[in-house]
């Protein structure tokens, strides 16, 4: 009895075809969408930083609200970032101050017909002269 239970435990051991050929599918497809995923989010972090630092430019707290649209749209053209157009940056004038958003949806295809959405909104408070 007792060899039977030893044999049994040694044929057992292990995964077989099928679960390994399962788990690599299930890899391959966690990869390409981190492939497709990460950029994106790498691209926001640059938009995170442009936002971040404009509260502190001296240019920015001296232009008009027209002037600080296009003030965002060639930093985000100096750092290559060309996925956000001129309608996703508002800038509305407030009391002693411009509010910068940024709001967009960078859209991409996975495979096949997947596609994912990804929403980012941005927000920068600059205090006018």
């Amino acid at each position: 009895m007792k060899q039977m239970t030893s044999n049994s435990i040694k044929q057992q051991s292990g995964l077989t075809l099928i679960s390994w050929l399962v788990v690599i599918v299930f890899l391959l497809f966690q990869g390409v969408i981190a492939m497709n995923i990460i950029p994106v989010y790498i691209t926001d972090s640059s938009v995170k930083k442009i936002m971040e630092t404009l509260p502190d430019d001296i240019k920015a707290r001296e232009t008009t609200t027209k002037g600080l649209k296009v003030l965002v749209a060639k930093r985000l053209s100096i750092n290559s970032i060309y996925t956000i157009k001129p309608d996703h940056i508002t800038v509305k004038k407030g009391h002693g101050e411009n509010i910068v958003v940024i709001e967009y949806e960078p859209r991409g295809k996975l495979f096949g017909n997947l596609e994912y959405i990804v929403s980012f909104k941005h927000e920068a408070r600059v205090k006018t002269r």
